[in-house]
């Protein structure tokens, strides 16, 4: 018989954030734009396009185009086989790096979606933002192709190389970078300790909430060895009810943490300051938007069409364990 419980309980952990949620008052005009921009590549796979549809001025038409970007190489990458997610991190660095350069005829088309989001990202954002993103997104990209390795070799960390790894492979710090992506927020300011603290305690708390969130499916596909509620099972000899109140209680601390560090940064100038501020408050309402949007009516990813029933009550049924679908690159990737 299957001893696993029936049911989850997923603890709320954003009840006392801040930062409420907020919407971008541009975000129906250019979302028309950018849907229009991602089915122009009409060699996609169909299984993307139901994804991105599933999902959904020029600050964040480029925001818009980030995120589709990240979409096909996730959704891609994770049905891929070491060479094939390696091949697709190749062709994306590539593209990101090289922005007027042609691509091959026969190449993948996100290389062509890249190459088109980085000519726009950089005639759009700012001169000190861009190669912070394209450093970021390189980041992710690499962390990526290693992920697929552990994927493969079924990887399952200590709870502090966890972090180390998922602060790159959940792909959040290149949305870090284009937070600035209006102002010339000085290297000295986006490097300084306290602002790179601020920035990983965001990126733990976005991670905490998504390996909740995401870990039903996963378990149930085969992938949770990279999943924190896995890793803390295994670490402490934990049960899934209790791996998901020590990720709650833990993401309690990062809130403290980060909301403590508000008061350690230090001043640069009122010029400055009020730049910092306005990052660090656009950091914050990102840690929000990523909660609500796993809670959205039109994300099935996690909670199926039970999303609504699922926010009210807290419990979530656990799915069966099923077969991967077939990988996109490379043939078929059995867990």
């Amino acid at each position: 018989m299957d001893a696993r419980p029936k049911t989850i309980y997923l603890p709320d952990t954003m009840t006392n954030w801040p930062w409420p949620r907020a919407v971008n008052p541009h975000y129906e005009a250019v979302k028309i734009e950018a849907d229009a921009w991602f089915r122009s590549f009409k060699t996609l796979d169909q299984e993307l396009l139901k994804a991105f549809d599933k999902c959904n001025t020029e600050y964040l038409r480029v925001g818009c185009e980030v995120l589709d970007v990240q979409l096909v190489v996730d959704d891609v990458t994770d049905r891929s086989t070491v060479a094939g997610a390696k091949g697709i991190v190749d062709i994306v660095i590539d593209a990101l790096h090289n922005p007027y350069k042609i691509r091959p005829e026969g190449e993948y088309i996100v290389g062509e979606m890249m190459r088109q989001c980085s000519v726009h990202a950089m005639q759009t954002i700012s001169t000190t933002c861009y190669p912070r993103f394209i450093d970021k997104f390189t980041t992710y990209l690499r962390a990526v192709a290693v992920e697929a390795i552990d994927r493969e070799q079924g990887h399952c960390l200590g709870i502090d190389d966890h972090f180390k790894h998922r602060r790159e492979t959940i792909g959040t710090l290149p949305w870090f970078a284009l937070h600035g992506m209006e102002m010339n927020l000085p290297d000295e300011v986006y490097h300084h300790p306290a602002i790179v603290d601020m920035l990983e305690c965001a990126v733990d708390l976005i991670a905490v909430d998504n390996d909740m969130f995401s870990y039903n499916k996963e378990q149930a596909d085969g992938t949770d060895y990279n999943s924190l509620i896995t890793v803390v099972m295994v670490e402490f000899g934990l049960d899934i009810g209790s791996a998901m109140g020590w990720a709650a209680a833990y993401h309690t601390k990062l809130e403290t943490r980060f909301i403590n560090g508000l008061a350690k940064i230090p001043s640069w100038g009122p010029s400055t300051d009020i730049l910092v501020k306005e990052y660090l408050d656009g950091v914050g309402t990102f840690v929000r938007a990523n909660y609500c949007w796993s809670w959205s009516s039109d994300n099935h990813r996690y909670f199926g069409t039970m999303a609504a029933e699922i926010q009210e009550s807290r419990l979530v049924p656990l799915w069966p364990k099923v077969h991967s679908k077939a990988s996109i690159l490379g043939g078929e990737e059995p867990y």
